[in-house]
C-alpha cells in the first residue's frame, strides 16, 4: 500500500478512535474539510478539531474506507460506509458516501464529500 493510501487509512482508524490530534497529525496547518453535519467547509486544524469536538458531542459516526482509488496527482477517492448513531445508540445514517482528498508533501489539504460517486463520468485510475 503507498504511503499516502496508508495515510488516509491511518486517518480513518484514528477518527473512529476519537483520537483527534493523532487526525490532525496528517493534516497541513490549513486544511480545508468538509463540513458533513452543517454544511460547508471548516479552515484550518483548529477549526476541524471545534467541528469534531462539537459532532462527536451530538453524535457517534463510524467510517470505514472500502475503497481508495488514486484519481490524480495527490488525490484520492475513497468510498466509505457511514453508520451514525446518535448518543443514545439510535441508528440514524447507515449508508455509503465518497470522500475526495487532496494531498500535498503528505499531509492531507483538503476533503470533500459526495453522496453519490464522482468518478462514474470518468474512469479511476
Amino acid at each position: 500500500m503507498s504511503d499516502d493510501r496508508q495515510l488516509l487509512m491511518s486517518a480513518y482508524r484514528e477518527f473512529n478512535a476519537r483520537n483527534i490530534d493523532a487526525v490532525l497529525a496528517f493534516m497541513h496547518p490549513e486544511v480545508v474539510w468538509a463540513n458533513g453535519m452543517e454544511g460547508g467547509h471548516v479552515h484550518g486544524k483548529e477549526a476541524v478539531r471545534a467541528y469534531w469536538t462539537r459532532q462527536f458531542g451530538m453524535l457517534d459516526p463510524h467510517v470505514e474506507p472500502v475503497r481508495v482509488d488514486k484519481i490524480g496527482d495527490g488525490q484520492f477517492l475513497v468510498e466509505v460506509h457511514q453508520v451514525v448513531h446518535d448518543l443514545g445508540g439510535n441508528l440514524l445514517v447507515d449508508t455509503v458516501v465518497y470522500h475526495t482528498y487532496r494531498l500535498h508533501s503528505g499531509l492531507i489539504e483538503r476533503m470533500d464529500i459526495s453522496l453519490g460517486n464522482p468518478s462514474n463520468d470518468r474512469p479511476v485510475k
